[in-house]
């Protein structure tokens, strides 16, 4: 049986979420899941935003963004069996908001961001991919991501927290980290270019600056 995990807040707050069976996946527990989403609550990026969930597994990243106001939420995940649990994952949110907020795709990562088009841009990103895809691997992705962020969007990378931290491309740069026992959190933006007076920049610990 996979993780028990749940939609903590906003219009589903309290709903089980079915979990992917086995090991096909390694879950973000709740109370990662309920520290995650304090810290982008405080950044006020969730409400009205689009979010991308990149290596979605159940897709309760993504899920829970539709629960607490994201305009629209693309679920990304290659695997069959997972992808089938980001469907009804994203069938139940869709049907408590009344609307279809969350979109699944069945899809490996890179090819995915290679297809968007030119225009797509999110502003909110998670992306949480297997422990095995080594740093060269994340880069990649984060390379062909920084194309497609929104102004004051935020990125955040899951990894074990005994992964270095990943090597961020041109046009991103990581302002926060945070870890949880065995999972650390990086929080990223698009490039702040220097000319930008300080007075113009949110405060520590918050996107464009240098927290924790």
């Amino acid at each position: 049986m996979g993780a028990v995990t749940r939609i903590i807040a906003g219009a589903g707050g309290g709903t089980p979420l079915t979990a992917v069976p086995g090991s096909l996946t390694r879950p973000t527990t709740d109370r990662v899941k309920e520290a995650l989403f304090s810290r982008l609550d405080a950044f006020d990026v969730i409400a009205g935003a689009r979010v991308l969930d990149l290596y979605a597994g159940s897709g309760s990243l993504g899920v829970e963004s539709g629960s607490r106001g994201a305009q629209a939420v693309d679920l990304v995940e290659s695997d069959a069996k997972a992808s089938g649990v980001c469907q009804r994952n994203a069938d139940l949110i869709n049907g408590i908001l009344g609307r279809k907020t969350v979109t699944v795709h069945r899809s490996r990562v890179e090819p995915f961001l290679d297809r968007a088009a030119e225009t797509a841009a999110w502003d909110l990103v998670f992306l949480d991919p297997p422990y095995p895809l080594e740093e060269p691997g994340v880069s990649s992705v984060l390379q062909k991501l920084a194309a497609h962020l929104a102004p004051g969007s935020v990125v955040v990378v899951e990894r074990s927290s005994r992964s270095p931290e990943p090597g961020w491309p041109d046009g991103m740069t990581r302002f926060a980290e945070k870890k949880y026992g065995e999972t650390r959190l990086w929080f990223a933006e698009p490039f702040v270019p220097d000319a930008i007076a300080a007075d113009d920049l949110p405060e520590a610990d918050a996107p464009g600056s240098q927290g924790d």
